[in-house]
């Protein structure tokens, strides 16, 4: 039996404005993501997007959360999922954030984290 409440087996996905994909959620993700984040001394976050009109809303509202715990966010802009774990990699930044609901249709959103090495987190 999983404690796990919002993450699914990819991230948080979910129709926008419908729990959890709102912007009171992501602002809380972002603050609470950005709390853990910056026990490890980085303050550095990637966060990139695909091209729904929503992931706009959603970046602000993270990047708010992120802000408020203490951490700036570098932002790509539209870019493929692989990229954002490449670029989180690359320069070595304490996680990547990819708002996407991949192949879900477009009112659909959603959230995804990578580690420090560009993997998927994990949930424990």
């Amino acid at each position: 039996m999983s404690n796990r409440k919002y993450f699914g087996t990819d991230g948080i996905r979910g129709r926008v404005g419908d729990a959890p994909i709102t912007p009171d959620f992501v602002l809380k993700l972002g603050w609470a993501a950005g709390k853990v984040l910056a026990r490890h001394g980085s303050r550095k976050i990637i966060i990139g997007k695909d091209t729904r009109i929503s992931g706009y809303m959603l970046e602000s509202a993270l990047e708010a959360g992120l802000a408020a715990a203490g951490l700036s966010a570098l932002f790509t802009g539209p870019m493929p999922t692989p990229a954002v774990a490449y670029l989180t990699r690359t320069f070595r930044a304490e996680a990547g954030i990819v708002i996407s609901a991949s192949h879900n249709p477009f009112y659909d959103n959603g959230i995804k984290f990578f580690s420090i090495d560009g993997t998927k987190l994990r949930m424990r």
